[in-house]
């Protein structure tokens, strides 16, 4: 198996941090794969600094730099490329102010400079030193000097009164050149700004071919670069990375000439036909096209020059531009030389100047293979935003939304309505004007139910905010059940010491009291049969001493139910009928029942179920006693109790307990059978906890459905007895 040849890293400068800029880095990355053969993958420096660190260590094959750190490093280097701009591989520095507060070296003086970086040539350096060389070093003359990244900053700092001066690279050192580059930044208001002042001139910026790269692949990328502008491949937009026309080779030890290997030539073909659409004129770089001699075409029809397969889908498109008379354009496929091409072809008509015999038509062929191959991973990135299924922002530095892709506005639909105010876009902001770390738990929002993670990334220029959402709703819920699990763990262990701890004080307590009332109801007696006068006074004990009995007695059961939420109900298990546990519960209730509701049974015939009764009959009066409470006094008339058994389709049992309350809201139905959770001021909060803990210990299961205003449906489902 061949192993794969390791990639070339690019390091880039961070000047190049706008997101068009990391585009255009992509696509170059592209370009260079496909003609140098190896993967080259394209990084941006954080800084300068970080960037001159990684070619000091070596870590870097090829790094776009400054005019000065190409001097610094050109001799270790393989090569050193200089950008050619205007048609000069050097360029000069222009000291801009504004148009309204012009400004000369002699009244600068206490004004503030807006400079680019420490480390930029044309933003700091070669002015800094233009200015030092005059006897006006910066640190002095400045009030205040700050960096801002990026040449469109410090202009937009210049213009906006920030500084008072600011400066710009420059191809030739006059105002109508520095006001084009100027125009490049900030558009039309590069005319609020003059220059005022030019520097020396410095070699141009460029690309480093550190030692690290081998020596054939720097020879064979040096041939690429410099012959990137002129080969006819549609490539020259790729250049605008670095804002350049070209590059000339600068290193004093060139590298040697590149291995002999097979080069795909770009193909570029000019043609004239008169009205019989013979050549009038036929022009290529190379003298052939399409694999054939084209150096004596000139007379001779199109089909006979190129052959019938690159000929006659030229012809149509040229018979086309005639019949219409405003030209077209044709993209079509061929097998050339054993290789499939892609070529486009526009025509125009040339209007008749002597007679309708003189109307001649002009073709112009490309070859656009690379240029297609590279527009396919164009659409392949553009359309990670479309198809990414998460949603995804770009928000301005205030907020206004710039961009939101299709899952955004699926998921969000008052995404666009609510703008600014809505709460995504406002956590996305606060997140971002903390200035937290990434490090950090990321913001997380809750809207309508569900919950999204946030991912702010912010953008540099122009400034604002890139906003990934994550669906973690899932994740949530899961984090919830967790937590409830290990809450209930806790509560449990805490309820059986509760319960251990209490079960015997309370036994205590109840066989004193007992004995006490039975001790103190002897005495009276005795006291009753001799007319003693204090006979009377102890009914007032002996009352205290009940109510202090039924008080143990309820906590006697409330420690119950907490051993009951610690562990395993009894085993005791026998065959249990439901609905004569069913009637006792109610007959039970029927005094809190009567004042509050109507009662309606619908008991259809259910198999026996396996359990204990005792405990059964507590989950039912629970039950009941909860649906009964849950209706008001004051809507007796309307109220509606209705108790209902059936079998399932499973051949369960199943218990329905519906009432016509108040109902509740989401919130208190999702926790609605946590232990010591309650709405009324009263209850312990045991009741339905401790019911659903029996009802799941048997094998079934205990659900709750409510709708506010409507009324709440308490369900209970269990397994048929095995052996009635």
């Amino acid at each position: 198996m061949t192993t794969p040849a390791a990639p070339i890293r690019f390091l880039l400068s961070p000047s190049l941090g706008e997101v068009k800029e990391h585009v255009r880095a992509e696509l170059f990355s592209r370009a260079l794969t496909q003609r140098l053969g190896r993967p080259v993958v394209v990084e941006l420096a954080p800084s300068y600094e970080a960037l001159e660190r990684e070619l000091e260590e070596g870590q870097v094959d090829l790094a776009w730099a400054t005019a000065e750190q190409c001097t610094t490093f050109e001799p270790q280097s393989r090569a050193v490329l200089r950008a050619v701009r205007a048609g000069r591989w050097y360029y000069h520095a222009a000291l801009v102010c504004r148009a309204d507060h012009p400004l000369t070296l002699k009244t600068l003086k206490g004004t503030r400079a807006a400079w680019v970086a420490p480390r930029s040539t044309g933003g700091y350096l070669l002015p800094a030193r233009h200015l030092s060389q005059r006897g006006l070093p910066p640190a002095e003359i400045f009030a205040e000097e700050r960096y801002h990244g990026t040449y469109r900053k410090a202009l937009l700092a210049l213009l906006s009164g920030e500084a008072d001066v600011a400066s710009i690279y420059s191809s030739h050192p006059e105002e109508n050149t520095v006001r084009a580059y100027l125009a490049e930044h900030v558009g039309a208001d590069e005319r609020r700004l003059i220059p005022f002042e030019f520097t020396e001139p410095t070699l141009s910026d460029g690309l480093i071919l550190t030692s690290r790269m081998p020596e054939a692949d720097a020879a064979t990328l040096v041939s690429i670069l410099t012959t990137l502008a002129g080969d006819g491949a549609g490539l020259e937009p790729l250049l605008g990375l670095f804002d350049s026309e070209g590059f000339v080779l600068s290193s004093p030890t060139s590298p040697r000439r590149p291995p002999p290997r097979k080069v795909q030539r770009a193909e570029y073909l000019a043609v004239e036909l008169d009205a019989q659409e013979r050549c009038l004129r036929l022009w290529t770089p190379t003298g052939s096209a399409f694999g054939r001699d084209l150096r004596h075409a000139e007379g001779q029809s199109l089909e006979a020059v190129l052959g019938p397969e690159a000929g006659d889908a030229l012809v149509a498109l040229a018979r086309a531009a005639q019949i219409s008379g405003v030209g077209g354009r044709v993209e079509y496929r061929l097998e050339v030389e054993g290789e499939t091409r892609w070529y486009t072809a526009e025509a125009t008509v040339r209007l008749p100047t002597r007679g309708p015999g003189d109307t001649t038509t002009a073709l112009l062929v490309r070859d656009v293979t690379e240029l297609r191959a590279l527009e396919d991973e164009l659409y392949r990135m553009a359309s990670f935003p479309l198809l990414h299924p998460e949603p995804m922002l770009e928000l301005g530095s205030n907020g206004e939304l710039h961009y939101a892709n299709p899952a955004a506005h699926t998921a969000i639909p008052d995404l666009v309505v609510r703008g600014v105010a809505h709460p995504l876009v406002e956590a996305a902001l606060a997140w971002a004007r903390r200035g937290v770390s990434s490090g950090e738990t990321p913001p997380l929002v809750q809207l309508g139910g569900r919950y999204w993670e946030l991912t702010v990334s912010p953008l540099v220029d122009p400034e604002g905010l890139r906003v990934f959402a994550k669906n973690v709703t899932a994740r949530k819920q899961m984090e919830a059940q967790l937590f409830k699990a290990d809450r209930m763990a806790a509560l449990g262990s805490l309820a059986a010491a509760v319960g251990h701890e209490m079960g015997n004080p309370l036994a205590y307590m109840l066989a004193n009291l007992g004995f006490a009332r039975e001790e103190l109801g002897r005495m009276k007696q005795a006291l009753r049969e001799q007319g003693h006068e204090l006979a009377g006074d102890l009914d007032d004990v002996l009352e205290a001493l009940t109510e202090s009995t039924d008080g143990a007695d309820r906590l006697k059961t409330i420690v119950q139910d907490l051993r009951m939420l610690s562990r395993t109900p009894p085993e005791h298990r026998e065959p249990v009928e439901v609905v004569p546990l069913l009637e006792n519960a109610l007959s039970l209730v029927r005094g809190e029942l009567r004042h509050r509701a109507r009662l309606e049974k619908d008991f259809r015939p259910v198999p026996l179920v396996e359990g204990d009764e005792a405990r059964l009959g507590q989950v039912f009066v629970n039950l009941l006693l909860n649906a009964v409470q849950a209706m008001s006094e004051l809507d007796a008339t309307r109220n509606v109790l209705r108790v209902a058994t059936y079998t399932g389709p499973a051949g369960e049992a199943v218990v329905e307990v519906q009432d016509t309350g108040v109902g509740m809201p989401p919130e208190v139905l999702a926790r609605l059978f946590e232990p010591f959770f309650t709405t009324r001021p009263a209850s312990m909060g045991l009741g339905l906890s401790v019911s659903h803990a029996i009802v799941t210990s048997l094998g079934g299961s205990l659900r709750a459905e409510s709708r506010e205003g409507m009324g709440t449906t308490l369900t209970v489902i269990l397994p048929a007895a095995q052996h009635p």
